[in-house]
């Protein structure tokens, strides 16, 4: 959706459109961290204006590194966050270059922990959210674009393309979208579809060798209908109801509000985390405000924030007391 505001922005905006923009954006912070991120890519990509490749053998690798500066004090964590920033850069890069010439490339596989969750960006604009302890791979083609949900959960919200389905193979179900958004989730004996916004096709693939069971006809699902599927019972017939509002933001809370920061000084992220929750992170090195972050972040996960920074061993953790974090550049 951020891809198709800019592209109408560069022909131009109505007032009214400009209006419209401006509302999508400040609905949800993910709406503007889309746009930031295009941005930011798109401005990269401009200094390949002047790459000419039939002049040399291999690109050169400085054509997009930026300006030579002074390394500041904190050049260990300064790198580490340029080379993250660098990688979010070229994937968005890859992304764009991939929607213009598509081609076959290797299966992508995103996956989290039982306490994390992951928003990602698909090639094509597409948005997959997961779940604790959930696994997706997505396997995009000229033809169709193809998702395997492995474990767990996962949200998708589908760019719209007619020419290219979007399918998600959960099990033996197959879930078929062109442009909607719908959830699906693997547990013990069930596979649960429900559709929030457009409309889906689900259908079951054949089962059993020589014997084999017949699958049975596609359903077709509209927004506010949930399918549940036994995978106990290689026959069963899906299951299709109508859901409330309310159990629609109950099977979602897992979604919940969270805070989105592309390359935000850290002094700025640890106010937003100290505005909402009781435990009171510090600054014990004041060049430490000043190192980027990005990334989605539940606003009460504190302590899980906190192990992020201290993964990467260049900054240390201190607790002096139940309420209080204190960060400080590792010794």
């Amino acid at each position: 959706m951020a891809a198709a505001w800019l592209a109408e922005r560069d022909d131009g905006l109505t007032p009214e459109k400009e209006a419209a923009f401006q509302q999508w954006r400040q609905a949800s912070p993910r709406h503007e961290a889309a746009v930031a991120r295009l941005e930011a890519t798109w401005n990269t990509l401009l200094g390949l204006e002047n790459f000419r490749p039939e002049a040399q053998a291999h690109p050169d690798r400085d054509l997009l590194a930026p300006a030579r500066r002074h390394k500041p004090a904190l050049a260990p964590v300064v790198a580490w966050s340029a080379a993250a920033a660098a990688a979010l850069v070229l994937g968005l890069a890859g992304g764009i270059w991939w929607h213009l010439h598509p081609r076959n490339a290797p299966p992508e596989v995103y996956a989290t922990t039982a306490e994390s969750y992951q928003w990602v960006t698909l090639a094509d604009g597409s948005v997959a959210e997961l779940n604790a302890s959930s696994e997706i791979r997505v396997d995009y083609t000229p033809a169709e674009r193809r998702v395997q949900l492995v474990r767990g959960e996962a949200h998708f919200t589908v760019a719209k393309n007619k020419e290219r389905p979007f399918w998600v193979q959960a099990g033996s179900v197959r879930v078929r979208a062109v442009g909607t958004a719908f959830d699906v989730r693997i547990t013990d004996g069930e596979i649960d579809v429900l559709v929030t916004e457009g409309k889906v096709t689900l259908a079951k693939s054949e089962t059993g060798g020589a014997a084999a069971t017949p699958a049975p006809e596609p359903a077709h699902l509209a927004a506010g209908q949930r399918a549940i599927v036994a995978t106990t019972d290689p026959g069963a017939i899906p299951v299709i109801e109508n859901v409330s509002p309310t159990l629609i933001s109950d099977v979602l809370a897992w979604q919940g509000a969270r805070l989105v920061f592309v390359a935000t000084p850290l002094a700025d992220v640890v106010s937003e985390f100290n505005r909402r929750n009781p435990v009171q992170i510090e600054l014990g090195d004041s060049a430490l405000g000043v190192l980027p972050i990005s990334g989605s972040f539940r606003p009460e996960n504190v302590e899980g924030f906190v192990r992020l920074l201290a993964q990467g061993g260049d900054i240390s953790v201190d607790r002096p007391s139940s309420d209080r974090i204190i960060l400080r550049r590792a010794r």
